[in-house]
């Protein structure tokens, strides 16, 4: 019982004391990588412009089915 106690501290001092992994370094809010923001930004528009292509397909066939159109 003592023994669990003493390393379950000897646990809890080791992770309040060490970095974790996936933070290497902070991240720079005053230079960010353009790269990643262009990336990210024009992955969004791609997907998002394919989302409203294939919604306005559908809705297409969905009149041409129903002799909407």
């Amino acid at each position: 019982m003592v023994f669990n106690r003493f390393l379950l501290r000897a646990a809890l001092d080791s992770r309040v004391g060490c970095r974790s992994m996936f933070t290497g370094s902070r991240p720079d809010t005053v230079n960010p990588n353009w790269l990643r923001v262009g990336l990210a930004i024009g992955s969004s528009v791609f997907l998002w412009g394919l989302l409203f292509r294939q919604h306005s397909t559908d809705v297409h066939e969905y009149k041409v089915r129903n002799g909407l159109e």
